[in-house]
C-alpha cells in the first residue's frame, strides 16, 4: 500500500499544499482508503478519531470540485455542531490550492438568515448537521441536485442520536448517482442497513482500532464505592496534566464531578448535551486552548473534539461496550505523542475489565493508588488563560490582527500567545498566565485593526 501520498493521481497544485500543510506520509486510512475513493468507489471505513480520515474524504471532495460551476457538489453530515466546524476548516485547508472553492457551515444553534445568505451567494461544498441540512431542504433554501460526493462522518453517532431518517431524506434529494463514503469508528447492523439502502458495491477497509502501549499506557484501579471522585482528584494531583478529559456517563454526573473537583482545587469545565451553544464553544475553546486543565464529558458530548496534544484520558466509570473504551482512550497519544488512560471501576464492574480484556486479548493488570489525599492547600492551575474580544468574523478581526495588537509594543511576545479562536461576533486568545494583566490592559486600552473592543478574562 503506498505511503506517500505524491503515489496518488492527485493535481501538483494539491500535492504542493499538502507538502505546505506537513501532510507527506499517508495514514492507515488514508493508504487504505484514498485510492478507492479517488477512484469514484463507494466506502465503508472503520475508522477512530484521529486516524486522519477529515484528509481522506476531504482530498476526494475538493479534487472532484468544479469551481467554475457554482452548485453544491460536495456534503458532508456530521453528528455535531464542533465536529461539523472542524471538518470545515481542515477543508478550507486543503482547498487552498483550489482558489475560489466555497464551503459553507450549516449547523443547528445558529442562526437561520446568515445561511441562507451564504447559501445565495454560491457553495461548493456544504459541511453541517442533518436536522439544520434537513430544515434547508424543506424551507428550499438548499439544492442538493447537483451532489458528487456524499459523506457520513461518524456515521454511528449520528446513527445513535436517532438521525437515521433525516439522513434517509436528505440523501434522497441527491442524485442516485452521486459517491456515498460513509466512516464510523464503530460498525453496527444499523450501519449495514444505512449502506444497503443508499451506497452501491461499496469497498469495505478498515483501520486496527487497538492503541499500542508504546503510545498510551493503560491503568486500571479498583475503587470502593463512594470514593471515584476522590481517587479522580488524587490522580489529577498525582500526574498533574496540562489537559485531561474525564468521561461520564450521565450529564447529571458530569456536573457533579465538574463541582466537586472545582471544590477540591481543580479547574474544571463540564461539556454535556444541556450546555447552549454559546456556552459549549466556550467551554472547547478555553479546554483546547490550555486555560483549563480538566473536561467532564459525556461520550455524546465529546464527538468530534479534536485536541491537540491530549495527555490523559480518564475513565470515571468505565463503559459497558469495549469499543467505546477503545473509542475514548484513542483521544490521548496522538501524533507521535504518548498519553495515558486511567480507568475505574467498582468491584460490581468487575466484568467490564474482563470485557476490556477480551477485546484487547491482552491481560490487564490491575493497580493500586498509594496516598489518596490532596496536600493541603493544592491546586491544579493551567498555563494560559482566556481573553474575550467583543469582536469577531463579522467584524472583520483576524488572528493576525489580534496577535499583532498583543505584539505590537513589545511588551508581549508571541510565544506567550496561545491558541486564537474568531467567531462571528466573538473572538477567544490564550494567552501565557505569567503577562495576563498586562494582555488584557494591551487590548483593552490598544486597537484591533484600528477600533476598541471590550475585552475581558474569563474565569
Amino acid at each position: 500500500m503506498p505511503s506517500n501520498f505524491s503515489t496518488l493521481p492527485l493535481a501538483p497544485a494539491i500535492l504542493a499544499n499538502l507538502e505546505s500543510l506537513g501532510y507527506l506520509q499517508m495514514t492507515a486510512i488514508q493508504a487504505e482508503g484514498l485510492p478507492h475513493l479517488l477512484a469514484g468507489r463507494d466506502l465503508i471505513a472503520k475508522a477512530k478519531t484521529g486516524s486522519g480520515k477529515t484528509v481522506a474524504f476531504g482530498l476526494g471532495l475538493v479534487e472532484g470540485i468544479n469551481q467554475r460551476h457554482f452548485a453544491v457538489q460536495g456534503l458532508v453530515l456530521c453528528p455535531t455542531r464542533e465536529l461539523a466546524d472542524q471538518v470545515a476548516k481542515e477543508l478550507r485547508r486543503l482547498a487552498r490550492a483550489n482558489a475560489n472553492t466555497k464551503i459553507v457551515t450549516l449547523c443547528g444553534g445558529a442562526p437561520f438568515g446568515p445561511q441562507v445568505g451564504s447559501l445565495e451567494h454560491g457553495a461548493h461544498i456544504v459541511v453541517g448537521t442533518p436536522g439544520r441540512i434537513l430544515k434547508h431542504l424543506q424551507k428550499g433554501t438548499l439544492s442538493l441536485g447537483h451532489v458528487k460526493a456524499a459523506v457520513l462522518d461518524e456515521a454511528d453517532r449520528m446513527l445513535d442520536m436517532g438521525f437515521y431518517d433525516d439522513i434517509a431524506a436528505i440523501l434522497s434529494a441527491t442524485p442516485p448517482q452521486r459517491q456515498t463514503l460513509l466512516f464510523s469508528a464503530t460498525y453496527p447492523d444499523t450501519i449495514r442497513q444505512l449502506s444497503s439502502a443508499f451506497q452501491r458495491d461499496p469497498v469495505e477497509v478498515s483501520v486496527e482500532a487497538q492503541h499500542s502501549e508504546r503510545q498510551i499506557s493503560q491503568h486500571f484501579y479498583e475503587v470502593e464505592k463512594g470514593q471515584r471522585t476522590k481517587t479522580l482528584a488524587a490522580l489529577l494531583g498525582k500526574h498533574k496534566p496540562v489537559s485531561t478529559v474525564v468521561f461520564c456517563h450521565t450529564k447529571q454526573q458530569c456536573q457533579e464531578v465538574t463541582d466537586e473537583l472545582q471544590q477540591r482545587g481543580i479547574q474544571a469545565l463540564a461539556l454535556h448535551g444541556d450546555l447552549e451553544q454559546k456556552e459549549r464553544d466556550r467551554v472547547l475553546v478555553r479546554f483546547a486552548n490550555r486555560s483549563v486543565p480538566v473536561l467532564v464529558a459525556t461520550d455524546v458530548a465529546s464527538r468530534g473534539l479534536d485536541i491537540k496534544e491530549l495527555e490523559a484520558v480518564i475513565n470515571f466509570e468505565l463503559p459497558r461496550d469495549p469499543e467505546i473504551y477503545i473509542h475514548r482512550i484513542g483521544r490521548t497519544g496522538r501524533a507521535g505523542h504518548k498519553g495515558q488512560a486511567f480507568s475505574l471501576f467498582i468491584a460490581s464492574e468487575a466484568y467490564r475489565v474482563n470485557a476490556i480484556e477480551e477485546y484487547l486479548g491482552s491481560t490487564i493488570t490491575l493497580e493500586e493508588l498509594r496516598d489518596l489525599n490532596l496536600p493541603e492547600g493544592f491546586r491544579l492551575t493551567p498555563p494560559m488563560v482566556t481573553l474575550c474580544i467583543d469582536g469577531g468574523r463579522k467584524e472583520k478581526v483576524r488572528p493576525g490582527d489580534i496577535l499583532g495588537a498583543l505584539t505590537a509594543a513589545e511588551a508581549i511576545t508571541k510565544e506567550q500567545v496561545g491558541k486564537i479562536d474568531i467567531f462571528d461576533h466573538l473572538a477567544y486568545v490564550a494567552i501565557d498566565r505569567n503577562v495576563r494583566k498586562k494582555a488584557l490592559q494591551v487590548l483593552s486600552e490598544g486597537k484591533i485593526k484600528g477600533r476598541r473592543f471590550r475585552v475581558r478574562a474569563i474565569h
